[in-house]
């Protein structure tokens, strides 16, 4: 059996820097926007901070992709032959699809946002009375979804925790006498 540390490193790392910096995001840039005295200075805070963080945050997306894939290739025997691998893996990759989804729809409508960095705002997600309505709609779906990505991104890294369990010796013994006797 040989070792696959470059595939898992990529997936584990870039999935941790998905995770955390979407989370530290939520809980600091956007409402760390607030803090300018003029309105019109909020949403040129928070664009800053997102333009530096959108490169890194692809990165580190792909770096996840690409070892995410190393990673099912390595395992690609026990898909069939351990029970439970399989069904683990749909959930990962299904939670992976809405990840994805939802942080390309967020970085759409930070676009929105960044394109009437001008206008006033009372942070990062949150319009103000005088925010124009493209704008406000934009900012009321991302002060969801700044919360709904790393709610995603974490139950990956839970799901990456059991496949590492499935991975036992132990459970990986019970796992492909589970499949070939049917429990």
């Amino acid at each position: 059996m040989s070792r696959n540390t470059t595939p898992r490193s990529l997936h584990d790392v870039g999935l941790a820097a998905w995770f955390g910096g979407t989370l530290a995001n939520a809980i600091a840039l956007n409402s760390a926007a607030a803090e300018p005295h003029k309105g019109r200075d909020r949403g040129a805070v928070v664009n800053a901070g997102w333009d530096r963080w959108t490169p890194v945050n692809a990165a580190a997306i792909g770096a996840h992709l690409i070892g995410g894939a190393g990673v099912l290739a390595a395992n690609k025997g026990r898909l069939v032959s351990q029970k439970g691998v399989g069904s683990m893996t749909a959930v990962k990759l299904g939670l992976t699809g809405v990840a994805l989804a939802a942080t390309g729809y967020s970085r759409l409508l930070g676009r929105k946002v960044a394109a009437r960095s001008d206008v006033p705002v009372a942070s990062g997600t949150v319009p103000s009375e005088a925010t124009p309505t493209d704008v406000a709609g934009a900012q009321t779906q991302l002060r969801v979804l700044q919360w709904v990505i790393p709610a995603l991104t974490g139950a990956m890294l839970v799901v990456n925790s059991f496949a590492g369990e499935q991975q036992r010796a132990g459970e990986n013994s019970k796992g492909a006498v589970g499949r070939i006797i049917g429990h």
